[in-house]
């Protein structure tokens, strides 16, 4: 017996749900790369990518995932041999940080906790203590998709900033852009990378990256420049330079649709909408921690993501048997645990395209899934979820 027909849901975080109308953007034939309405398609979408990351810097988009604007970012700032800071609160800012390691910079890790998010005491303490500016570059992550942890980058670039260190503040926002408030110019970041597949509501693919001027300025002798990365060849006479050769036509008419989706909507209305909702999630974890199986990944909830929530369980209880019902019994695929989490925990998104049914439904067949399988928990998730919700969001 399953009630999983129709289209299976998503709430894995990346790639996350596409609208219907980002879909149907994509289904048309291929503009002609070299004409005016090409090179229009980009402009717009470069000046409004720099306007999601609220920079006057410019932007750039490359034929890439995540991972490769991490190397974008890496190889047209750094030299080989040159120091960077790692700030852990989980996986991806050491991925980061071992993709400069592989590229032949120095690498220190700020150790961090997978239970909670970057102490911004911790990274002025550590900067004040490198008297000869040895560090060039510090990464972080806004939000870890593994942890589900939420980094204050405003106030980690206050304690750079309170520390007097010169190093260049390089930001991962491809969990965040789009659905948290994101300030590169205001919070002090140099250079800030993400992608499409999560926030913008597009298909994997494509990557980003927001330039400063004091990033532009250690472009200029930057040892680790390529020629596809670089920001210098793209800013090149002819359009095909900004995509280092053929445009990636279909995925900008999804990411022109999404943007423009995201603006009517309004990025102040976005990120209400994405707290409420997550908020909601955090209701029902909540209660169902009262069944002392489950608990919020990380412990302090200021610290708790808006678009993503990791969710640990006590030993014994088999995680394989609560995704395999979620997605063969409902047609619901929950995010599994990764790195230190893997096979302790599950992930719920709620990120990019998402409203109300979709969080409730997702609840409901989680609250399902842990009643058929026998898992204890605290009774009334979905309820404590509606009632937030109900309370929130009034007549």
């Amino acid at each position: 017996m399953a009630v999983s027909a129709g289209r299976e849901f998503l709430a894995i975080p990346g790639p996350t749900n596409m609208p219907d109308e980002v879909l149907q953007a994509m289904h048309r034939p291929a503009l002609d790369i070299y004409s005016k309405a090409m090179v229009d398609l980009s402009e717009s979408l470069l000046h409004d990518l720099s306007r999601l990351f609220a920079t006057r810097g410019k932007s750039y988009i490359y034929i890439a995932n995540g991972h490769g604007a991490w190397e974008a970012v890496i190889s047209n700032v750094l030299s080989r041999g040159d120091k960077v800071l790692v700030l852990e609160s989980g996986r991806f800012a050491r991925g980061w940080g071992n993709a400069a390691q592989a590229m032949g910079c120095e690498v220190e890790v700020l150790p961090g906790d997978w239970r909670r998010a970057v102490k911004p005491a911790e990274v002025e303490e550590r900067l004040r203590r490198d008297r000869n500016h040895d560090i060039k570059a510090i990464l972080v992550v806004q939000v870890d998709t593994a942890s589900s942890a939420y980094n204050d980058i405003e106030a980690i670039g206050r304690a750079i900033k309170a520390a007097n260190h010169p190093a260049l503040f390089m930001v991962d926002a491809v969990a965040s852009l789009g659905c948290m408030p994101f300030e590169m110019d205001e919070w002090g970041i140099d250079v800030a990378m993400s992608g499409s597949q999560k926030g913008l509501m597009s298909p994997p693919g494509l990557g980003f990256v927001a330039v400063g001027d004091r990033a532009r300025e250690a472009h200029q002798t930057a040892g680790l420049r390529t020629p596809y990365w670089d920001w210098t060849n793209r800013d090149g006479p002819e359009h095909y330079q900004k995509y280092a050769g053929t445009a990636p036509v279909h995925l900008l008419f999804a990411l022109r649709k999404a943007l423009d989706m995201l603006f009517e909507e309004s990025l102040e209305n976005t990120f209400i909408r994405h707290r409420l909702l997550a908020e909601a999630v955090r209701r029902a974890v909540g209660v169902w921690s009262e069944g002392q199986v489950f608990s919020f990944n990380i412990e302090d909830a200021t610290e708790r993501a808006d678009t993503v929530t990791t969710v640990r369980a006590a030993e014994g209880h088999d995680l394989f048997a609560l995704h395999r019902y979620c997605k063969e019994k409902c047609g619901l695929v929950l995010g599994v645990g990764i790195g230190e989490l893997q096979d302790r925990a599950f992930r719920i998104a709620h990120m990019g395209h998402i409203n109300a049914p979709m969080i409730l439904g997702t609840l409901g067949v989680i609250e399902m899934a842990l009643t058929a399988l026998s898992i204890p928990h605290g009774k009334g998730g979905v309820t404590a979820a509606v009632g937030y919700l109900a309370e929130s969001v009034p007549a």
